[in-house]
């Protein structure tokens, strides 16, 4: 009878013990990934709050995160104090009266280094999700001589940092200039971009070309379609995600990327939005809400192509799962 009485024990504290793991295991989980979050926004919800401070509030020391204390309380909602000086610096409005609202915007970051920044990163972006699918297509349905070559010395050129070739990259723009008249360093700053961010999306792309059945190109083309329409309609649909992927991927590296930019270019009117942040922090070391709104400002654009990309990108991967 006590056997049985501690056998019985035994297995209800065995199904309590498990009980009580399957219920707080979604929580601890749900608390880590609330602590990472925290950690990675942090940064991002501070720097919000600098650029729409007052100076006064950006000097003061100790340094406060929320400017809504009183004399009598550390925090209240209804004395906070925020100011869009700090954006009023970077857009830096002037009367106009052909202008939108009467006002027309003449800050560099907005009028020249944002702009030159879309053109790289979108151009860039675009070029080398076209040509990495084309050629990674042509490495995962074919086999020729040199295949195996060609394949280890593109991931080879993957893994040579873009900061070793400047001095020769530098070299070839000079000469450019010189040999060519009404030569833009523009084109030769989106060829440095996609030559540096082709290999690695080669491998990518192929990886997805990979994973497609060829028998679903060979059942289009006895139904009639041509080679190239079995690509179009069969395979590039399924490819979708690895090529959005791609866009996104290349599109973020070039919109980040500064010190080719920054040595590249000859004249500053050229150079892209991580230069104007760089030439920003020089010229406003003590106006940090300023410098804030300049770096919101950079870090924007990024956020919303990545939120418009990441809605393509599981689209396209949930159609690929049920198509395939």
């Amino acid at each position: 009878m006590n056997e049985m009485r501690e056998d019985s024990m035994a297995r209800h504290k065995k199904f309590t013990t498990h009980h009580l793991r399957a219920l707080l295991r979604p929580w601890l989980i749900n608390l880590a990934l609330l602590l990472v979050s925290f950690l990675m926004l942090y940064p991002i919800f501070s720097t919000v709050l600098l650029s729409v401070k007052e100076q006064g509030d950006v000097r003061r020391k100790p340094p406060i995160l929320m400017p809504c204390d009183t004399a009598e309380a550390q925090f209240d909602p209804r004395a906070c104090r925020f100011s869009g000086e700090g954006y009023e610096r970077i857009f830096l409005p002037q009367p106009a009266d052909d202008a939108l609202l009467g006002l027309r915007i003449t800050g560099r970051i907005f009028t020249q280094y944002l702009p030159n920044t879309l053109l790289y990163a979108t151009t860039a972006a675009i070029l080398v999700t076209v040509f990495s699918g084309m050629a990674a297509y042509v490495f995962s349905r074919y086999h020729f001589r040199g295949r195996q070559v060609l394949l280890v010395g593109i991931i080879a050129l993957a893994g040579v940092p873009l900061l070793t070739m400047l001095l020769a990259l530098y070299q070839m723009n000079i000469g450019l200039r010189r040999a060519l008249p009404g030569y833009d360093e523009r084109l030769f700053m989106i060829i440095t971009y996609v030559g540096f961010d082709l290999p690695f999306a080669i491998w990518i792309a192929k990886g997805f070309f990979d994973t497609i059945p060829r028998e679903l190109e060979e059942a289009a083309q006895i139904d009639g379609a041509s080679p190239f329409g079995s690509l179009v309609r069969i395979v590039a649909p399924l490819a979708a995600p690895g090529l959005a992927s791609i866009l996104l991927l290349s599109y973020v590296n070039v919109w980040n990327e500064f010190i080719a930019n920054y040595l590249l270019m000859s004249r500053a009117e050229l150079r892209g939005a991580m230069y104007g942040v760089y030439d920003y922090i020089a010229q406003s070391l003590t106006s940090y809400n300023a410098l804030a709104a300049a770096c919101i400002l950079v870090m924007l654009p990024v956020i919303v192509v990545f939120l418009f990309t990441r809605n393509i990108f599981f689209r396209a991967m949930v159609e690929g799962a049920l198509k395939g």
